[in-house]
């Protein structure tokens, strides 16, 4: 049973609009939970934004049935929590269990108990909202922080930047093991289940697979006389035993659709032996071949499979795995359009529709856009000045960009010169709100922690705003932007 929120007057505790929070406080959690509270207390904008949940956390469920749970509100207010101070699971737990300001704008007092908030149950809740709703959220949220800054959508500055998938370093050698330590559990499962033979040596055959992809690791990593024939050689033997593990797991599966088996223990064997497979394929290639090997042949991840891989030449990153996302900010602070670039999309590809996007959405009100030279093209350079009435779009190159800057407009060179403080969202999106390395597992998963982290910063850009309008001079609305429209 799920209830919207709680609007009525507790005898514990003050309403959610009459929490008294410590603006000398420099916490990221004050400004995220003063946004909250403003949000509370605009009923139209509330409810807009419950509905959105209600959307995902109700799809297959009545709220008039069942045992008591999370309300829509607290559901909001801990997602919004999570990446907006930037919290694991168990960090969550411990802040909604103790911290009494964030149990206040809960609508919990102190009388308050039953609710169970252990990382399991936060987990189970806070993955019910899609990464479309968190946006859409996101999205009323920039539009109540617009109303009270009307140049804010005026000027806004894009870049991208690689969030890294939660994966090791892959090698061929280390996801072929991957795959048969899920592999052999699934056959042994499989087997037992139907009362068949032949996986009584699994533990061995798997050391022997984890010795090999070892002896693989440190040849590559100390290198040294004969390196390539060495590694040829071990990589050779790996081939040939995970080979015929995979044909016996092969022949398991068959065997098992056959006699009826469990489909889902079936449907996941099959899955890895395929992962399994291909990055056989890739290693004999590679290795044994030594062919080159294209980056979309390629497996970085048997388990987040749509990670790809980045050479962007960042200092001390050269390479990177995970996914690039495209972030949008206004004059303020806010984040107006976040975007998880398709795996096989470039900065070049995107910029126009995304912008179209943006400028839609705020209703025109884009007039100056500012992007780095990684989004130039000739066609890019002609469409931007039809979407905004001043773009900034630096040409690559020596020549090109001193003729650039020779006619450049003043205009063109403010824009040019507020650019940078888009690496200084990237690096608060980062740090403060967890989008260095994703968290959350599936690309779905990866989608919805991307949008809870830009939710997490509006919603602090939002607090900021409100907490500098009500106490200028107070620690909790100190900022280093010299203006709103600045």
């Amino acid at each position: 049973m799920r209830k919207a929120i709680s609007l009525q007057r507790r005898l514990d505790g003050p309403l959610i609009g009459e929490v008294v929070l410590n603006f000398e406080c420099r916490s990221e959690i004050i400004p995220i939970l003063r946004a909250l509270q403003h949000l509370y207390s605009c009923p139209e904008l509330r409810d807009k934004v419950l509905a959105l949940v209600a959307g995902d956390v109700n799809r297959d469920s009545r709220t008039d049935r069942g045992r008591e749970s999370f309300s829509h509100w607290q559901v909001l207010v801990l997602s919004a929590v999570r990446l907006g101070c930037n919290l694991d699971y168990d960090q969550l737990q411990d802040f909604a269990e103790q911290h009494r300001h964030l149990r206040l704008i809960m609508g919990l007092g102190d009388w308050v108990g039953g609710l169970s908030f252990n990382w399991r149950c936060l987990q189970d809740n806070l993955t019910l909202l899609s990464a479309e709703t968190i946006t859409e959220i996101s999205h009323a949220l920039v539009a109540e922080g617009h109303r009270l800054e009307p140049e804010a959508p005026k000027q806004v500055r894009g870049d991208s930047f690689v969030a890294e998938t939660n994966v090791h370093w892959p090698t061929e050698s280390s996801l072929i093991r991957d795959g048969l330590r899920k592999i052999i559990p699934l056959c042994l499962a499989l087997a037992a289940a139907l009362g068949l033979r032949g996986w009584r040596q699994h533990a061995h055959l798997f050391t022997k697979i984890k010795h090999l992809a070892r002896d693989i690791d440190r040849i590559a990593a100390k290198k040294g006389p004969k390196y390539a024939e060495r590694l040829t050689t071990k990589y050779r033997d790996l081939l040939r035993l995970s080979g015929q593990l995979t044909q016996r797991a092969q022949a398991l599966m068959t065997k098992a659709e056959s006699q009826g088996g469990d489909a889902t223990t079936i449907e996941e064997l099959r899955k890895y032996l395929g992962l399994t497979e291909r990055v056989r394929d890739t290693a004999r290639r590679r290795v044994l071949w030594g062919e080159t090997v294209p980056n979309a042949d390629k497996l970085f991840s048997l388990f987040e499979t749509h990670t790809q891989l980045y050479k962007r030449g960042k200092a001390g990153e050269p390479v990177q795995f995970g996914r690039l996302v495209l972030t949008i900010e206004d004059a303020v602070g806010f984040i107006v359009q976040h975007e998880v670039l398709p795996r096989d999309a470039t900065d070049k590809t995107v910029l126009l529709e995304q912008m179209r996007i943006a400028q839609k959405r705020l209703g025109g009100k884009i007039e100056s856009a500012s992007f780095d030279r990684g989004f130039h093209t000739p066609e890019n350079q002609i469409e931007l000045a039809k979407i905004v009435a001043q773009p900034c779009l630096p040409k690559p190159g020596a020549k090109q960009a001193a003729a650039q800057a020779a006619a450049a407009t003043a205009e063109f060179q403010e824009a040019r010169r507020r650019h940078s403080g888009i690496e200084s969202a990237i690096g608060a999106l980062q740090a403060g709100n967890g989008l260095k390395r994703c968290r959350d597992r599936t690309e779905a998963g990866f989608k919805r922690y991307i949008a809870l982290g830009v939710l997490g910063r509006n919603l602090h850009v939002l607090g900021k705003l409100l907490i500098a309008r009500e106490q200028p001079n107070c620690a909790a609305a100190c900022s280093h932007r010299a203006s709103a429209a600045a």
